[in-house]
């Protein structure tokens, strides 16, 4: 753990998420910034900055093939929370040559084709995003995943050479869908018809009964290859997808 990281897990010791975040606005004012892509997770989090009017940029992945809810639910944030939302897009050169050269649903035909989709449409703006900053905030929670069992709420991201913290990390589904009953929160309403984990339209299908809740991400792959490559730690960012393993509505 370098001495940022430490410094930030000092800082955030035994504080509530809404009291974590407003104290590492004011220590990196200009250099704090959260991912959304307006999932349950993400939406507590979008609400906790804008009931305190707290100075951390908002960024969201435009990859161009979101759903019809999730726009929704992104405008009906604007409009109830009074947050400004950064998009940031793929580059339009890189997607033209792929779309050109493989056609618009390449990513079906094979694992390298998929991660080249993902790595245009996911991975390169959200470097954009991320450049200049040196706090990442996140939605995700240790629960989400098997693989995030080993996690913590404060870690070194390499690859992008900033911290991550992740806010509420320690909640469970129930507090999550709580905070949103109680504070009304906009949410994605594909969560409470058998989305656990909200992508790209043509790469997410809703989770069937005794399915695990990846099955819903890239189903016509083997599930040991379900990444992006956002969650590789050699790619230095954390997925910007919501997962979850629960499938109750609100």
């Amino acid at each position: 753990m370098n001495e940022l990281t430490q410094h930030i897990k000092q800082l955030t010791a035994g504080l509530t998420p809404q009291q974590a975040l407003k104290v590492l606005a004011e220590q990196f004012d200009g250099e704090i910034i959260f991912s959304t892509s307006f999932g349950w997770e993400d939406q507590v989090i979008t609400h906790m900055i804008a009931a305190e009017k707290l100075p951390i940029k908002i960024f969201t992945l435009e990859t161009g093939r979101l759903f019809p809810e999730t726009y929704y639910v992104w405008n009906r944030t604007l409009e109830m929370l009074n947050v400004q939302i950064q998009a940031y897009y793929p580059n339009a050169e890189l997607l033209e040559q792929m779309v050109s050269a493989k056609g618009p649903s390449s990513f079906y035909e094979s694992v390298e084709n998929r991660k080249e989709c993902c790595h245009i449409r996911k991975i390169e703006p959200l470097k954009r995003a991320l450049k200049g900053n040196k706090l990442w905030i996140t939605g995700i929670r240790a629960e989400q995943s098997a693989n995030r069992t080993d996690m913590v709420n404060v870690e070194w991201d390499e690859g992008n050479q900033l911290v991550k913290f992740h806010p509420i990390f320690d909640w469970t589904l129930d507090e999550v869908k709580e905070y949103i009953r109680q504070y009304n929160v906009p949410y994605n309403t594909l969560h409470d018809r058998g989305f656990p984990s909200i992508g790209c339209a043509p790469c997410t299908r809703a989770v069937q009964p005794g399915e695990d809740f990846r099955a819903g991400r890239w189903w016509w792959e083997d599930q040991s290859k379900k990444e992006c490559g956002l969650h590789s730690t050699e790619a230095g960012a954390d997925e910007i997808d919501e997962a979850t393993k629960e499938l109750k509505p609100l």
